[in-house]
């Protein structure tokens, strides 16, 4: 099948910009309508109007720049600041001392915190710990004194601009990890499927060269020496680690960490198992299936007739050329079972997890690393001297992942 290129992008932090947007034009309203309810307590209001037109426009002119990081630039931040200070600081030149003494709003109100969580979100904790210093100063000098609720108020803007900087840092940095975390799996099932692979082609291809020269002696001998040493070689490659490329974030950190994996075009319609499990009929293997088609979803069909494969040539290999093999398929309502045995010897306590040791990965990967993709299980019965036993199952809403990396 087909691969292509799925780029996922993760972002944290792009709701709060959408956020920001809404806040700073509802307390833009906010900031007016208090101008308009206490107009009485205005010595100039022509100088508010002015002010709010500015405000006003600025707002909704620049409503694009807080959509996400890239567009909200420092320049832009150090305007929009400037534009929060020059109203705080105008506050005392154009009400009445009641409105001060009473703690009257300024005139940009709560707009100004806008301003400042837009550094927070920008640059973090630090960033709004800086934007929020001048801010706490323009309002000291608008009271004229340091009266509790200022007080009150500065201090409330600051922790909750730092606090919400500091949340920012931290998603950013659970993207990169969970960036990371998914372009290991990836990279960790794009490896298995490999090995499963090789081990289905290349590596049986090896040892049974290595097995014939040895028996045949001679050049031959060596040339079956030297397979040896390249299947050895390989396996080992194999079960290594796989690096995974590092996450990053993006230009734009808004839009989130990238995280890259390859996934196989999905084919069309349902396979019948059947048909992909015919060809291993034979006079020593037998078929047993039901009347009716298993259809089951392509990418599913595929890896567990590959199973079936990886299990025949287990028996094939171990336990002889005369052992006969039996292949019965089960269409559950819910799940597929299909059962491979033989009448070989069975295979000897301990003897899978030496073999995986050693970097034979037939049954670790041909077998249950395939079913596991698939989200079914795979279940090894060999009593020594009564043959072997595997039952394989896959449900019928097969997860299908080894055909989406």
């Amino acid at each position: 099948m087909a691969k292509q290129v799925r780029v996922m992008r993760m972002s944290v932090e792009q709701p709060l910009w959408r956020a920001l947007t809404g806040y700073r034009v509802l307390t833009m309203l906010y900031a007016v309508g208090l101008f308009a309810t206490a107009y009485d307590e205005y010595d100039r209001p022509g100088i508010a109007i002015t002010y709010y037109v500015v405000l006003c426009v600025w707002t909704l002119a620049t409503l694009p720049r807080v959509q996400n990081a890239a567009a909200c630039t420092k320049r832009f931040l150090a305007v929009d600041l400037a534009i929060a200070l020059t109203g705080i600081v105008l506050t005392p030149f154009v009400v009445n001392q009641h409105h001060i003494d009473s703690g009257g709003p300024t005139l940009p109100s709560i707009w100004t915190a806008g301003s400042v969580l837009a550094f927070a979100i920008k640059g973090g904790w630090r960033w709004a710990a800086v934007a929020s210093t001048p801010v706490a100063a323009a309002n000291l000098f608008e009271r004229g004194h340091p009266a509790r609720d200022t007080v009150h108020n500065v201090i409330l803007v600051w922790v909750a601009s730092i606090a919400i900087g500091y949340v920012v840092e931290v998603a950013r940095a659970s993207e990169r990890t969970l960036a990371r975390a998914l372009e290991i799996e990836a990279a960790t099932r794009e490896r298995e499927r490999l090995a499963r692979d090789i081990h289905d082609s290349v590596l049986q291809v090896l040892a049974m060269v290595q097995r014939r020269g040895a028996v045949m002696g001679g050049e031959a001998a060596e040339l079956g020496r030297m397979a040896g040493e390249q299947e050895v070689a390989l396996r080992t490659l194999v079960s290594g680690g796989l690096a995974a490329p590092v996450s990053r974030l993006s230009e734009d950190m808004a839009q989130g960490a990238l995280v890259r994996a390859v996934e196989e075009e999905p084919d069309d319609g349902p396979l019948d198992l059947r048909a992909l499990l015919m060809p291993y009929a034979s006079a020593k293997v037998s078929l047993v299936e039901p009347g009716a088609p298993v259809p089951l979803p392509p990418p599913a069909a595929r890896e567990l007739a590959a199973a079936v494969g990886a299990a025949l040539d287990n028996v094939h290999r171990h336990a002889g050329e005369h052992a006969r093999a039996w292949i019965l398929v089960e269409d559950e309502p819910d799940e597929v079972i299909v059962t491979v045995r033989d009448d070989g010897p069975g295979i000897p306590e301990g003897r899978l997890a030496q073999a995986e040791g050693e970097g034979r990965l037939g049954v670790a990967l041909s077998i249950r690393g395939r079913l596991r993709d698939l989200g079914g299980s795979a279940e090894l019965i060999s009593p020594p001297g009564q043959g072997t036993e595997v039952e394989l199952k896959v449900p019928k809403a097969s997860r299908g992942k080894a055909g989406q990396r």
